[in-house]
């Protein structure tokens, strides 16, 4: 019987995070992953030289969580353009969200001040602040803050659409305010090399072995794991590590959140696509676009030299092909019918919801000796899943009479 202090199962972003934290305080650790890769969803498929994400995060500069996370000093974020970029349903373009309240006056529109303003109180509210705000869903939120419903509906609707991956705007409206201000003080990122680099590199900066795949877990107890086909862990403890359904086979009583699904669409072009890194909401709700941009020119290791990679992302099932190429002519003022499709990945429990009311640190001690973390018990992005990890840890360590050690949160390199 094989045994260490701490059985991890789920070697996804959340498992791999929370084994660096346990790792650094001197605790053995061992983690179990089904697959036959580490990642979890942040998945990265390799195609004729093109990297092609699978869920499509999107990250953000300002984001603290990644610097508090051992093994991710090697991470470098590709920033979008600032702001984001709105295709209006009247074929109209404006940037949004890349001025200041001054600038957007200045430029003639009074819509855009407004708004510019609005993001700038936002991104100056301590957190505890926007959890103080009433909660109610996102789009209620929207409706009842006064703002011009040009304003709501062909900025702030698709943009919260993008940051939530919730087209309805059922989500809570302090996550949604959280998620705004988290978009007006940084930028919007991918990771180098792909969304698979970030767990990629937690993989590779632990002790050889910590990490096995390939195997399934039949149950957990406190002091035991059990697997279908490679024996039993003996533990002093065990943290699941995995999505929210995966979690709750496991540990009946946990709750299984509602999901939302999303398809991400990769087309590669015969020549280089001028793009200035902007990431393109498509606003017109008749077209099932969420959003677009010409990911080679976010990140250039994504795609071989003379050729460009066009990522897509649609929130919900895969719409028809034709319909995807025929609005992106559109979006991008350019024939398509020599563009290749890739790739399309749907998944459908892409990220768990977050309806109101959302308490965004959910428990991760279930008892002494049983934890749980993943953005399912956070928020659902890479901030959340980080941070429930580091909190799973915490807690697992107060428990064994670890006192915990603080760390010097280098800052990740944002890559011009």
């Amino acid at each position: 019987m094989l045994s260490s202090d701490v059985v991890i199962v789920g070697a996804g972003v959340s498992g791999l995070a929370a084994a660096h934290h346990l790792i650094a305080a001197g605790v053995s650790v061992s983690v179990l992953e089904t697959a036959d890769d580490p990642g979890g969803r942040m998945a990265t498929a390799s195609a004729d030289g093109f990297r092609l994400d699978r869920v499509g995060q999107l990250l953000n500069t300002a984001y603290t969580e990644p610097a508090r996370t051992p093994g991710l000093e090697g991470l470098t974020l590709r920033p979008f353009a600032p702001g984001v970029l709105v295709h209006g349903a009247d074929g109209k373009r404006q940037r949004a969200g890349a001025l200041t309240p001054a600038r957007a006056l200045a430029s003639g529109s009074l819509d855009q001040a407004r708004l510019s303003a609005a993001l700038a109180r936002l991104a100056a509210l301590p957190p505890d602040r926007v959890l103080a705000r009433p909660e109610r869903t996102a789009l209620a939120a929207l409706r009842s803050r006064g703002l011009p419903p040009r304003t709501v509906n062909g900025i702030l609707r698709p943009l919260l659409s993008a940051l939530l991956r919730d087209p309805d705007l059922t989500t809570s409206s302090r996550v949604a305010d959280l998620a705004l201000r988290t978009f007006a003080r940084g930028r919007l990122a991918v990771p180098e090399g792909g969304a698979a680099t970030l767990p990629d590199l937690l993989a590779a900066g632990l002790p050889p072995g910590t990490v096995r795949t390939g195997i399934r877990v039949r149950s957990v107890a406190t002091n035991l794991v059990t697997t279908e086909e490679h024996g039993d862990f003996a533990c002093r403890s065990v943290l699941l590590a995995t999505g929210a359904r995966a979690a709750a086979e496991l540990l009946p009583g946990l709750r299984v959140p509602a999901f939302h699904e999303v398809t991400v669409i990769h087309h590669a072009t015969a020549e280089p696509l001028p793009w200035d890194g902007s990431l393109l909401l498509d606003a017109d709700p008749e077209w099932p676009v969420a959003h677009t941009t010409v990911m080679s020119a976010v990140d250039p290791t994504r795609a071989p030299a003379g050729r460009s990679l066009v990522t897509t992302t649609v929130h919900g099932p895969p719409p028809p092909a034709r319909t995807v190429a025929s609005r992106l002519a559109r979006l991008y003022d350019t024939a398509t019918r020599g563009w290749e499709l890739l790739a399309v990945h749907h998944t459908p429990e892409a990220v768990p919801a977050m309806p109101p009311p959302h308490d965004r640190q959910r428990p991760v001690r279930v008892l002494a000796g049983l934890y749980v973390c993943g953005d399912h018990r956070d928020s659902n992005t890479v901030q959340g899943a980080l941070q429930s990890a580091r909190r799973a840890a915490t807690a697992l360590l107060r428990d064994f009479g670890i006192p915990l050690q603080s760390h010097p949160e280098p800052v990740l390199p944002v890559a011009a």
